[in-house]
Formats: C-alpha cells, structure tokens, sequence
C-alpha cells in the first residue's frame, strides 16, 4: 500500500500542474475520490437548495459510498493520470 500511497501523494501535486483547470465533473471526480479515500463514507445532511456547489459535492461522494480506501485512491491516480494525458503532460 506505500507505493499506492507515494502514488497518491504525488497526483495531489501532479493536479496543480495542469496548464488549465478540469471541467465540473472531472473536479467532482477527483473531490469525491480524493475525499473517499482520506475520510472515508460521507457524513452528515445534504446542503440546502441554495448551495449549489456544496450539494454537488456531496452527491457525488455519496456516490462513492462503500468504497475502500484503496480503490478511492486507484480512482483519484487514474483520473489524475487521465487529465495530465489530455493536456499532453
């Protein structure tokens, strides 16, 4: 697990590389999977209405409920990986 560890460490310093920033679902993608693997099952109640972002946010980490967290940071590395392709890094 180190080296998954050290390869997630590195992607969270990889994604501030990118020449532009992700669209909304790649950004909630690499949220809930970031969230999902450092804290675990999303708690608490669902924003309200008016916070937008907030509830997106929440949804999808609600998403990644059950997910362990090894298979949450697989699922940050590779989308990390995806988006530093895209931009040809």
């Amino acid at each position: 697990m180190s080296d998954l560890t050290t390869e997630f460490e590195q992607a969270q310093k990889d994604v501030n590389t990118l020449p532009k920033n992700p669209k909304n679902d790649d950004l909630l993608t690499l949220y809930s999977h970031f969230k999902q693997a450092t804290a675990g099952d999303v708690s608490g109640s669902r924003p309200g209405m008016l916070d937008v972002a907030g509830r997106a946010k929440f949804d999808a980490w609600t998403k990644l409920k059950g997910t362990g967290k090894e298979a949450a940071m697989q699922g940050y590395v590779a989308k990390v990986k995806s988006l530093l392709k895209e931009a040809g890094m």
